[in-house]
C-alpha cells in the first residue's frame, strides 16, 4: 500500500528561502542594493568535522541554554511548568505548598490571584489586552481547538519528537524568544506547533520516516495520484533544486537555493511543500547547542518572473513564522536583477519590520566573503569550493535497521525512560529553589543522554538521506561538511557507500555531502 502522503499547500523553492526571513537575521544579496562594512576573522579551516564538544562557535548566544538571565530562567520555568500541564504530567506534590503560596511566588494576595487566573494558560482571545498583537495566522484559534480535541499524551509525543538531539530547554527557548518571552504566547505558538507536525503534516510518521526511498519506490506506485506525488519529489531531489553543503563563517550550516531550477507547474503543489518540509527537517539534524541557527545562500543567478509566485511565498512566511522559530541566522541571496526590487518591496511589508531591517543587499563575490570563507563559496556562486551537486538515489537495503522491531522497541523505550527523568527533574528544578544548581547540572547531563541516545535511535525511526549516503551526516551525529576522515577511527557514515566508485570514507568534488 503506497504511503506517500499528499500534505497539502504549495510552495515554491524560492519562498523557502525568502519566507525563511521571518525565523531570523537575513542577508540579502542583489545586483542593486549595497552591504553595511562588516569585518569577520577569516577562517582557513579545509576540514571540518562538527561534534557537539568541537562546533566551530564562539560564546553561548543570549538566550539560550547556559546563558540566561534570571528573568529568562523564569520565564522558562513558567513556559515549563505549563507545557508539561498541556502534557498531563502531573507536578510532584508538596505538602509545604499551598494554593496560596507556591514556592517561589511570594504571598498569595487577591489582587495576584486575579492576575493569575486572567493569566491562566487557558485565556481566550477575549482578554483584549493579553492577545498577542502578532497573531496573524490564528495560532490562538488553534491553540484552543487542540487543547479541546487531542489527547494530552499525543501532545507529549509530538513535542519529544521534534526534540531528536537538541536539549530540550533549546527547544523551548526557541518559541519564547519567537514571542519575546511572552509565556502564554510562546505555548499557544508551541502546541500549534506540535499539532502541525503532528495532524497536518506528519513530518515525524510519514515526511521523514518514509524518505527518499518510499519516494523511490512510489514512483512506480499503480496509483496516479500516489505516483505524480513521488515522482515530483523525487524530481526536485535530482534536479538539485536546494541542497545542503558546508558552512558559513560562524559554522552555521548551508542551504544553497537555485532559484532559476524552479518553473511554476512543473512540479504539484504538494510536492513542493513535501520537499520543502523535508530539506528543513534533515537541515535541523546539523544544528548544535552553540550552533543554532543556519544560513540560507539563495542563488538568484537567471532570475525572472516565472520563478516567482506570491501565494506561495505567503504560505511559507507562515509555515515558517509559526512552526520554526529562531531557527535561521542569515540569508544570502546572490545576483539578484533589478526586477527583484519591486518584488522586495512586496514581500518586506508582510515581514515583521524588525526582520526586515536586518536584510542586506550584496552584488558579487567580494560581498558574499563577508559572510562566507572563499573556499567555501562553491565554484557554481564563483568560490574555491569544487564541490558539485550530484544526487546519489536510495541503495537497496540501506533502511535495513528500521525493520528490526526488538531494537526499534530497546530503544524507544531507553529514550522513553530518559524523557520521564527529565520531566521529573525539570519539576524538582522548578520548585527546589535551594537545589537549583545541582539539578540544572542533572538536567543538563540527562539532555545530553537524550542528544546521544537519539543518534542510536535516528538509524531505526528516520529513513536515510542523501546526506546519509554521502558520509556528510555519521555515526553519532558527528557532521563532517569539507575533506575526509582524518584518521581510520573516524565515524562512518550511516548507510552503505553506493556504488559510484568510493568508499565510505573516501569523497569526490562531485559528491554531495
Amino acid at each position: 500500500m503506497p504511503i506517500f502522503r499528499v500534505l497539502g499547500p504549495s510552495t515554491l523553492t524560492f519562498a523557502v528561502a525568502v519566507c525563511l526571513l521571518a525565523a531570523g537575521s537575513v542577508y540579502l544579496s542583489t545586483s542593486e542594493g549595497s552591504l553595511k562594512d562588516r569585518d569577520i576573522q577569516a577562517n582557513q579551516t579545509t576540514t571540518l568535522r562538527v561534534t557537539p564538544d568541537n562546533i566551530m562557535a564562539g560564546p553561548v548566544l543570549p538566550g539560550r541554554p547556559g546563558n540566561l538571565t534570571a528573568d529568562q530562567e523564569a520565564k522558562l520555568q513558567e513556559l515549563w511548568t505549563a507545557t508539561l500541564r498541556v502534557f498531563g504530567v502531573q507536578a510532584p506534590k508538596r505538602p509545604e505548598a499551598t494554593e496560596e503560596q507556591q514556592p517561589g511566588s511570594g504571598t498569595a494576595t487577591p489582587d495576584t490571584k486575579a492576575k493569575k487566573k486572567k493569566h491562566g494558560m487557558f485565556r481566550r482571545q477575549k482578554d483584549d489586552d493579553d492577545t498577542d498583537q502578532e497573531d496573524k495566522f490564528g495560532l490562538s484559534k488553534s491553540f484552543q481547538q487542540v487543547i479541546a480535541t487531542q489527547n494530552p499524551e499525543d501532545l507529549r509525543k509530538a513535542f519529544w519528537s521534534m526534540a531528536k538531539h537538541d536539549h530540550p530547554d533549546g527547544l523551548l527557548l526557541r518559541f519564547l524568544r519567537a514571542r519575546k518571552w511572552d509565556v502564554h504566547n510562546a505555548l499557544i505558538m508551541l502546541i500549534a506547533a506540535m499539532n502541525w507536525r503532528m495532524q497536518e503534516r506528519h513530518v515525524d510518521d510519514d515526511v521523514m520516516k518514509n524518505g527518499e526511498a518510499r519516494a523511490m519506490e512510489d514512483s512506480s506506485s499503480s496509483d496516479a495520484a500516489v505516483k505524480k506525488e513521488a515522482q515530483d519529489f523525487m524530481a526536485q531531489l535530482k534536479l538539485g533544486k536546494s541542497f545542503l553543503h558546508g558552512t558559513d563563517k560562524e559554522g552555521r550550516p548551508m542551504c544553497f537555493v537555485r532559484v532559476r531550477l524552479h518553473r511554476q507547474g512543473e512540479q504539484s503543489e504538494t510536492s513542493l511543500e513535501r520537499y520543502t518540509v523535508y530539506t528543513i527537517e534533515t537541515a535541523r539534524l546539523l544544528l548544535a547547542s552553540h550552533v543554532d541557527t543556519a544560513a540560507i545562500v539563495f542563488d538568484m543567478t537567471g532570475f525572472s518572473m516565472a520563478n516567482m509566485d506570491y501565494g506561495p511565498v505567503k504560505f511559507m512566511i507562515q509555515c515558517f513564522e509559526a512552526n520554526y522559530p529562531e531557527s535561521l541566522g542569515v540569508v544570502l541571496v546572490h545576483k539578484s536583477p533589478w526586477i527583484f526590487q519591486g518584488i522586495w518591496n512586496i514581500i518586506k511589508g508582510w515581514l515583521d519590520p524588525v526582520v526586515a531591517s536586518k536584510v542586506h543587499f550584496t552584488k558579487n563575490i567580494e560581498e558574499l566573503e563577508h559572510f562566507v570563507e572563499k573556499s567555501h563559496i562553491i565554484k557554481e556562486l564563483g568560490g574555491d569550493d569544487p564541490w558539485e551537486y550530484n544526487y546519489i538515489e536510495p541503495s537497496a537495503g540501506e533502511n535495513q535497521t528500521m525493520t528490526d522491531e526488538s531494537t526499534t522497541k530497546r530503544l524507544l523505550d531507553e529514550r522513553a525512560s530518559a524523557v520521564k527523568e527529565y520531566e521529573t527533574i525539570t519539576q524538582e528544578w522548578i520548585s527546589d529553589p535551594e537545589n537549583r544548581t545541582a539539578l540544572q547540572k542533572k538536567r543538563n547531563e540527562l539532555a545530553e543522554r537524550l542528544r546521544s541516545g537519539y543518534w542510536q535511535l535516528d538509524p531505526y525511526v528516520r529513513a536515510r538521506s542523501l546526506y546519509d549516503r554521502t558520509g556528510m551526516i555519521r555515526e553519532g551525529g558527528v557532521i563532517q561538511y569539507y575533506g575526509k576522515p582524518e584518521t581510520p577511527n573516524a565515524p562512518k557514515p550511516l548507510v552503505a557507500a553506493p556504488n559510484n566508485g568510493l568508499s565510505s570514507t573516501e569523497h569526490g568534488a562531485d559528491d554531495v555531502d
